[in-house]
């Protein structure tokens, strides 16, 4: 075994032909080439032998591995020394120690060659661990930042998740640790922008620094291109429309202002706004605050009515209730895939939850009739939770539905809401009338109306501009045209209704 082999050796010699080898190695700093792999395999080439890179378990990491001595590379990873050379059986070789990141202390790049390590070689080897270190800890950085970016992700959608199930005191207790003050507020607004999957983190960015990340900004974990944004502050909506209006094809959504407990509200009120921005020219629209049948009802009437549709969730544990109330209230507006994504639970957990509710509703959700007046139950309850309670003479009860949608200004709303079809020669009105009976199945109403299938989804798509409500997308805005129906005395009303 001998010392050091680069002696006195001349001044540092490049190639003649081509450039450089300090600009090859320069070269693997660029964003394109950092390759830890490629480094290792381009020293090999460029001292003409080999090397490898291991770690101070002898895990190798990149390049070709070779004999070493188990006490030397002990120094190097110890870091008793930090390089070694040694020739034996016409073969040179060099060990440099190199720092990893964690959970490995150190590591050893060893090269080997048949041709004694001159003053170029011996340099090449020198500045290439040092290259390797870079690369390595910048690898790490850029790892470690990424986890804490996933985290922080991750936090935020864990905030909205309790905020959609109306737990706003852990939702704010969880939020103060990291945004302090972000949800201390009663009213929100609740933004959605759609761009493309592959643009959302960028999206999601833009947010977060358009709006101070003085908002909730979450990757939406039901819709790939759904960025949410839960903004207490009035001068988040300016920011947002700043964002949408340098993209051409991103869309903004928002919701009308909610108290915090109405927050599963306000993203089904964002959702039903992005469908009108598709179509307008500035892609923005806000939910329009357009008269709802529940406003035309009594409001006595509603809150008896409402508290003897859920009275037989009330024998439930306090966080039992809310949790499927919460999972209906969203699995009524959407598909239960997306309702188990924006929850963060299984989708056999929402429909396991949803058919509880139906069974002690003894409520049928395949019946549009049934889960439009439970969609009314349940947004009554939270709407009318934070008024003042009605007064009712003593000794007097609630009419039921019956009585709820036989008032005047319910019929006088839903007679000019459903005559807009008139108008239309194709029958849009019976169409949409059968389709809705047939649980919004197409094949069942076309053979209940001997037209083909196609036919009655084209109706039903075009009674959607004229009622200026979403319809084949279940939710809010079908459910206030099937209580049109029911106050029309145009649908049977549901069975499972114990009040009538």
């Amino acid at each position: 075994m001998a010392g050091r082999e680069d002696g006195g050796r001349a001044a540092r010699v490049t190639d003649a032909e081509g450039p450089g080898w300090e600009l090859e190695l320069l070269d693997h700093l660029r964003p394109t080439g950092r390759d830890v792999r490629r480094v290792v395999t381009w020293l090999a080439r460029a001292v003409d032998g080999t090397a490898c890179l291991r770690d101070d378990t002898g895990r190798v990491l990149a390049g070709t591995p070779a004999p070493l001595d188990d006490g030397l590379v002990a120094d190097l990873a110890s870091g008793r020394i930090a390089s070694a050379a040694w020739h034996d059986a016409g073969l040179h070789v060099r060990l440099v120690g190199v720092r990893l990141p964690r959970p490995a202390a150190a590591g050893v790049l060893s090269v080997s060659r048949t041709a004694p390590f001159d003053r170029r070689a011996s340099d090449i080897v020198t500045h290439t661990a040092q290259v390797v270190e870079l690369l390595l800890s910048a690898r790490e950085s850029t790892a470690a930042g990424r986890r804490l970016r996933r985290a922080t992700s991750d936090l935020r959608l864990a905030i909205l998740q309790l905020l959609m199930v109306e737990d706003t005191v852990s939702a704010r207790r969880v939020a103060a640790g990291l945004w302090p003050g972000l949800l201390d507020t009663d009213t929100a607004c609740v933004y959605v922008l759609e761009g493309s999957a592959e643009e959302r983190d960028r999206i999601a960015e833009e947010c977060l620094t358009a709006t101070a990340e003085q908002a909730l900004v979450v990757r939406c974990p039901a819709v790939d291109a759904h960025v949410i944004v839960v903004a207490p502050r009035d001068g988040a909506a300016t920011a947002l429309r700043l964002v949408v209006g340098r993209r051409p094809d991103t869309f903004l959504g928002g919701s009308a202002p909610q108290s915090l407990v109405r927050t599963a509200t306000a993203y089904g009120q964002a959702v039903s706004a992005l469908a009108v921005a598709r179509f307008r020219p500035d892609q923005q629209a806000v939910y329009a605050e357009r008269t709802h049948p529940e406003r035309l009802m009594d409001p006595a009437e509603l809150r008896a009515w409402t508290a003897n549709v859920l009275r037989p969730l009330d024998a439930l544990a306090h966080h039992t209730r809310a949790e499927l109330l919460a999972t209906t209230r969203l699995g009524l507006e959407f598909t239960a895939v997306n309702t188990a994504k924006v929850l963060g639970v299984s989708r056999n957990t929402v429909r396991a939850r949803m058919e509880r509710v139906e069974s002690l509703l003894h409520a049928d959700f395949s019946d549009l009739t049934a889960r439009a007046v439970v969609h009314l139950a349940l947004n009554s309850r939270v709407g009318l939770a934070e008024e003042e309670p009605a007064t009712r003479p003593a000794g007097t009860a609630g009419s039921g539905l019956t009585g709820l949608l036989a008032g005047p200004a319910l019929r006088t709303w839903a007679r000019d809401l459903l005559g807009r079809l008139e108008t239309d020669a194709r029958h849009l009105r019976r169409s949409l009338r059968t389709w809705i009976a047939a649980g919004g199945n197409a094949e069942r109403a076309a053979q209940l109306l001997g037209v083909h299938a196609q036919t009655v989804r084209e109706h039903v798509r075009s009674a959607e501009p004229v009622l200026e409500r979403q319809l084949l997308a279940s939710g809010s805005d079908l459910y206030e045209v099937v209580l049109a129906h029911l106050a029309l005395g145009e649908l049977d009303r549901p069975a499972f209704d114990r009040t009538n």
